[in-house]
């Protein structure tokens, strides 16, 4: 017996016109897994069946996770044996957790976008070109929400053909691969959500977020991340980081905040900050989408050169059925002639400048400056 022989099993027994019940046959399989000691499975990994609680699954599936890590698929990274719909295809796949997110985008469309759009960011890191087989998104043949945030949310994909499963050593093999992956992953998501330098991996996307409602407080959406210094793990190295582009952030929040706008960071991730003006409905009003940089070396031209991709990037994608945003570079020190250069591309600059802000002509005309 081996993982073969279980997902074998899996697809000759599901039935999920049977319901869930205790005395359904393949039910049973799938709850059993968790006590099954044949798997063979990496030291330190466990299986966990999952066909559906009251409603039976469409598409039954096996979770592969570490008994030391992460075990919750409702949020997260994980791996996952997800058996297509007419359970003639079962597929390893690297998935992201999807439940978690059903708060803030619903089951449909904008959660798939945001799945879709993670999945690729993560899937650079894994370099999945080079797996012989893998692919980007399964098909599990069904249209309910869940399948297809399952499609989603895969990063990198191995599918079988359940009547012809390939060997256990084969399978091992290609799960080895799949736990790699999943490390590899688990450390570029960490290093996004945790650091601020330019060598940190963007990696997340909300289409359509959720636009917070006019407030009397201009800062009562505006919540910096903390700007004191951390140890980040990467690469079994140690290396102390200062969030100096969170205190970028949070001292220009403020001082516009006296100028007139809204400073907005809930529910904005990636978009560093948002303006609005003060006490303006989300809905109609004029949006500034400010993408925050550090000048290191005193040397501007990474620091502008990311800005400008990343600003496009995120008015492409983010405001596809919105009015479009006016841009804005802020930087921790002036940029020289990269200000104009900027305001040639449709981009306001704004600039530290001693105790107080520095910027290009529309930032000025904007009064988005000290003078």
């Amino acid at each position: 017996m081996g993982i073969r022989d279980l997902l074998s099993e899996v697809a000759s027994t599901y039935d999920a016109t049977a319901g869930s019940g205790r005395d359904v046959e393949g039910q049973i399989v799938l709850r059993r897994v968790s006590r099954r000691t044949d798997l063979a499975l990496p030291p330190g990994f466990k299986a966990e069946g999952h066909g559906g609680q009251t409603t039976p699954a469409a598409t039954p599936w096996i979770g592969v996770f570490d008994e030391n890590g992460h075990r919750d698929p409702k949020k997260g990274l994980y791996l996952a044996y997800i058996f297509s719909a007419d359970l003639k295809n079962v597929t390893l796949t690297l998935q992201q957790g999807i439940t978690w997110l059903e708060e803030r985008l619903g089951r449909g469309r904008a959660r798939e976008e945001h799945l879709r759009y993670h999945a690729a960011r993560l899937r650079r890191a894994v370099r999945r070109q080079e797996r012989h087989g893998w692919i980007d998104e399964p098909k599990f043949k069904h249209h309910a929400a869940r399948p297809r945030s399952y499609e989603a949310a895969s990063v990198i994909a191995k599918t079988y053909d359940t009547a012809d499963l390939p060997s256990d050593v084969t399978l091992m093999e290609d799960l080895l691969l799949g736990i790699q992956s999943l490390r590899v992953a688990e450390e570029a998501d960490r290093v996004w959500w945790m650091g601020d330098a330019a060598d940190a991996v963007e990696m997340s996307y909300e289409p359509g977020s959720h636009t917070p409602r006019p407030v009397t407080d201009p800062l009562a959406h505006f919540r910096p991340k903390d700007s004191s210094a951390y140890v980040a793990q990467i690469r079994a190295r140690q290396q102390v980081k200062q969030r100096s582009h969170e205190k970028l952030i949070e001292d220009f929040g403020h001082h516009v905040a006296e100028h007139g706008y809204d400073p907005i960071t809930d529910l904005q991730h990636p978009k560093d900050l948002v303006l609005r003006s003060h006490g303006a409905a989300a809905e109609s009003s004029d949006e500034w989408l400010v993408e925050a940089k550090v000048v290191r070396n005193a040397n501007p031209t990474q620091a502008v050169r990311e800005a400008v991709g990343q600003l496009y990037e995120y008015r492409h994608f983010l405001y596809q059925k919105r009015h479009e945003p006016f841009l804005i570079g802020l930087f921790s020190e002036e940029i020289g002639a990269y200000a104009t250069y900027l305001e040639e591309q449709g981009i306001a600059s704004v600039w530290r400048d001693g105790s107080g802000w520095g910027g290009s002509p529309k930032a000025r005309q904007w009064g988005m400056t000290s003078d």
